[in-house]
């Protein structure tokens, strides 16, 4: 299988046009040795031959300044033992602003590789009035220039001649290996203007809305409103969705039932799996409505708009806005979060950054968030008839989580890492209509994420806690109160711990599992109520309300939003760190933060 990789600036169409290609054969992975996140995928030739897609970072130069840049240059110079060096390479431009984009042609060209340049968002360029001799480029560039639109599909096939060998190749010229950036500059500026390139004129509309977006006042007044309009939407849909999937499992629950005789091993399927595993995949449709937005709000361009607001705060707390992108897609997952720390040139910046991602709300967090806001916050209106109470609480914890993020931002920066302030460049795509095909792509592969977790992790934890809570019992020869089980014992061990919290045995069993991740919590809860002959008749909604006080479901919330209840996170601040001292004084901070602020929380409520 031959080896193409697939390189560009950020902003460029690059993953669009990789999706593209590759449709679902695609996975996600990490360079070995290195938490860079790549994406791989296989495209399927018209001769039958088969080759492997490589996207590597967005990068503007192929000077390693940054770990992304490092792999870029590494891969394609064939210095990564790991990596085979590119048989070809696929480099994507946007031809709307190709004045600043040729800047990467030049080294990547001077490799000597056989190289394909896709000018991408041709649909852009013609409909905003902007030409170009494509002939008089590939001439200048001495390699072959395709026009394309990734969005709409346009062009595509001329990729596909290049990959197959029918494109016509242009006689290749010297280039100059040029890193520096006023050199790259200059010779892109000199190639653009003899391929007579007029660059198109920026819509209106674009500069209108961000006026409007980017304004000091307006702009972070918008962005609230976006984020409200998003988790009221989430709940409006959580609940006829939950019931949904909550009604599935139930019938095909009764089916097993159905077939399995009484005993042991039906308690195991039911009981265990079905009712732990289950209790946790009903939140996958909140889950993919946060995705589904966060991908409209990215692709459309909004969100690099968000990072410009979002760096006034940052600055405020010593950080750049760099640091957003990274604290964003924490709301995500903490641990590719961390991953993408790595664009930060600044080390004690990136330091800070990594952190402090742990405190954004993860997708984890949300099926605990749910339940619990869902278990004793009624549905009824808090602002209006467009706000509810359970969507003002929900707001209320990711926003106590920023500050937190921001506060302990602050603390680091004034003290062990401080250093000084460092300009953020950011280039601001246009605002596009996202395809449905990107967004779909990208929900399935966070479906893939959440199912793989729910049917490895938490399978894993509610089998181990089924033969806690019910094994030993039977052992005995008769099933007595589920206290005395080994789970029961463990549970009470630690109660006297979490007592002063409002939390009782079982929540600390919950604790202990999470640590696996966050939202295993939810599995284990389902299979302690439903092997629990006291609370087996109850949905898991009635058996916490059962459980607890409103104040002890306060100061649970209060302890997920601080807490660093993941060993995934733990295992990469260590390996992005290089040492156990920084994750293990997260971790202590963490945890005593969340436990003093869950015992405020509850003694405030009680």
């Amino acid at each position: 299988m031959r080896t193409v990789a697939v390189i560009g600036p950020p902003n460029s169409g690059k993953t669009t046009l990789f999706n593209r290609l590759t449709g679902l054969r695609q996975k996600v992975a990490n360079f070995p040795g290195v938490t860079v996140e790549q994406h791989t995928g296989e495209v399927a030739l018209a001769d039958g031959r088969v080759l492997r897609l490589i996207d590597l970072p967005g990068v503007y130069s192929l000077l390693p300044r940054s770990e992304d840049e490092q792999i870029a240059h590494d891969v394609l110079t064939g210095k990564r033992a790991d990596t085979p060096k590119p048989d070809a390479i696929l480099l994507v431009l946007d031809s709307t602003n190709l004045g600043r984009h040729l800047m990467l042609a030049a080294p990547i060209l001077a490799l000597g590789v056989p190289t394909l340049v896709i000018l991408n968002m041709a649909d852009d360029l013609r409909n905003r009035g902007g030409k170009l001799d494509l002939a008089a480029l590939a001439a200048q560039l001495g390699a072959p220039v395709a026009l394309v639109s990734a969005r709409q599909d346009e062009g595509i096939e001329q990729i596909f001649d290049f990959l197959t060998g029918a494109m016509p190749m242009p006689e290749p010229k010297e280039l100059p290996v040029l890193q520096d950036v006023p050199k790259c500059r200059q010779w892109a500026g000199r190639v653009s203007a003899r391929a007579a390139y007029r660059a198109p004129i920026p819509p209106k509309w674009t500069r209108r809305l961000d006026s409007v977006f980017l304004h000091p006042i307006a702009g972070p007044l918008i962005f609230m409103v976006v984020v409200v309009a998003v988790f009221q939407t989430i709940f409006w849909i959580a609940d006829p969705s939950k019931e949904a999937v909550d009604w599935l499992f139930g019938v095909t629950g009764n089916w097993v039932a159905s077939v399995v005789p009484a005993g042991m091993w039906r308690s195991l399927l039911i009981d265990g799996i079905w009712k732990g595993v289950g209790s946790v995949v009903v939140f996958l449709p909140q889950v993919l409505c946060l995705f589904l937005f966060i991908g409209i709000l990215e692709d459309s361009g909004y969100l690099a708009r968000a990072a410009v607001i979002a760096d006034r705060t940052m600055a405020r707390a010593g950080l750049q806005g760099k640091s957003f992108i990274p604290l964003l897609s924490a709301y995500a997952c903490a641990v590719p979060a961390i991953m993408s720390t790595r664009t930060i040139e600044n080390k004690r910046d990136r330091m800070a950054t990594i952190l402090i991602a742990p405190f954004m709300t993860c997708s984890a967090r949300l099926p605990v968030y749910s339940l619990i806001i869902a278990a004793f916050i009624p549905n009824r209106h808090f602002i209006g008839s467009f706000v509810s109470a359970r969507t003002a609480a929900m707001l209320g914890l990711y926003l106590l989580g920023f500050v937190a993020a921001v506060a302990t931002a602050r603390v680091l920066k004034s003290s062990v890492l401080k250093s000084g302030r460092t300009a953020f460049l950011l280039e601001m795509p246009a605002y596009r209509w996202p395809t449905w095909q990107s967004i779909g792509l990208r929900l399935l592969d966070r479906s893939k994420v959440f199912l793989r977790r729910a049917g490895t992790v938490i399978l894993l934890v509610t089998v181990v806690l089924w033969v806690m809570a019910t094994l030993v019992p039977y052992h005995h020869g008769h099933p007595p109160a589920i206290e005395d089980s080994l789970a029961g014992t463990i549970g009470h061990t630690i109660e006297p711990v979490i007592k002063p919290l409002g939390f009782n045995w079982k929540i600390g069993i919950g604790l202990i599992t999470s640590l696996a991740a966050r939202e295993t919590i939810i599995g284990t809860l389902g299979t302690i109520y439903a092997v629990d002959p006291q609370s087996h008749q109850m949905d898991l909604e009635n058996a916490v309300r059962h459980d607890l006080t409103p104040g002890g479901a306060v100061a649970l919330l209060v302890f997920f939003a601080f807490a660093m209840q993941c060993i995934s996170t733990i295992a990469i601040v260590r390996r992005e760190t290089g040492s156990w001292k920084w994750p293990a004084l997260q971790f202590t901070y963490m945890s005593v933060l969340a436990y003093v602020g869950a015992l405020v929380a509850y003694h405030l409520i009680r």
